[in-house]
């Protein structure tokens, strides 16, 4: 069904052509009101609309699908108020993360924001926050001081730029990590969630450098102490 119609709006398109090269307006705008006529048909008939949404190229629909984003902020967003113990699982060999206790805690879900500080042993400098806009989601990292400044390296990471899955979103650097940390062009983050897991992970392209850490929902822990600066989160600017 759906082919036929195409080939009928073709033989009307080339004969429209022909019309106009010809300077035959009447014929011509006929012509126009007939591809109206079968446009108008396909989108008041509810077949033939699934029909041609069936043909369409799989990334035409994908692109404009943010279910699976929204479905993902919807399993962050479960976790509210808990906080689980991590395990490096990769890292290079001297890194400061290496046999330091990893607790993760999801301060605050809403809509639009999540907030999660990440502690690294006794090192409360750190604040994963998670943006929805757009159907798109962006990562940033705050970083602070232990008076609540700001470390000069800060608010990097990237937003989205597919609809992802409901268990995994990818974040490429933006601009502003370019700015902030030059060698961090071609960072690439990306978390994912399932039933039984959440992880933070990281490479840098053309590079060796992967950083994975992962948080076992099994393992629940006491809630932490604040993150520097966020003692009274509501009031703070990011």
């Amino acid at each position: 069904m759906l082919v036929l119609f195409i080939e009928i709006i073709g033989i009307i398109i080339q004969k429209c052509i022909l019309a106009n090269q010809s300077n035959k307006t009447p014929s011509m705008k006929k012509q126009l009101i007939a591809i109206i006529a079968l446009s108008f048909l396909i989108s008041s008939n509810t077949y033939l609309k699934n029909e041609v949404k069936d043909n369409l190229p799989e990334k035409v629909i994908v692109a404009n699908d943010s279910t699976a984003a929204k479905e993902f902020w919807k399993n962050l967003k479960a976790l509210n108020g808990k906080a689980f113990e991590g395990q490096l699982v990769s890292a290079p060999a001297n890194d400061d993360f290496v046999g330091k206790k990893l607790v993760m805690h999801v301060l605050f879900t809403d809509d639009e924001t999540i907030l999660i500080p990440f502690n690294v042993g006794d090192n409360r400098s750190r604040t994963w926050i998670l943006k929805y806009k757009n159907g798109s989601i962006e990562l940033k990292h705050d970083h602070r001081h232990e008076d609540g400044t700001h470390d000069k390296v800060t608010m990097y990471g990237g937003t989205t730029t597919n609809s992802g899955t409901p268990n995994m979103q990818v974040f490429p650097a933006d601009q502003e990590t370019a700015s902030v940390i030059p060698a961090a062009f071609s960072n690439a983050w990306w978390i994912t969630i399932d039933s039984t897991s959440y992880t933070y992970n990281l490479r840098r392209l053309g590079s060796d450098r992967v950083f994975t850490v992962s948080f076992d929902f099994t393992k629940v822990v006491e809630v932490p102490k604040p993150s520097w600066g966020w003692e009274d989160f509501r009031k703070v600017k990011y």
